[in-house]
């Protein structure tokens, strides 16, 4: 039995905007809308895990190299 890997984040971007183009266009039956969102909601906890992690690994090579200035998340979305 082989091991589902993770997406990578451009991946993931890339399955999300296929699943948003594929809801908007109106053609899906309400069940297989139901599962392309479900399937975009995993994602999406995915991408945010992994934007977390980035930002984890920049506040502690900041505080390795002296930097005092932490990164703040939502300052990155309002970017």
């Amino acid at each position: 039995m082989s091991k589902k890997t993770k997406p990578t984040f451009e991946e993931a971007v890339e399955r999300l905007e296929e699943l948003i183009e594929a809801m908007e266009d109106g053609s899906a039956p309400l069940t297989e809308l139901v599962a392309k969102y479900e399937e975009g909601s995993k994602l999406l906890r995915e991408c945010q895990s992994q934007l977390r992690a980035a930002e984890l690994k920049i506040e502690k090579l900041n505080l390795q190299t002296g930097e005092v200035e932490a990164v703040d998340s939502e300052n990155l979305e309002d970017s």
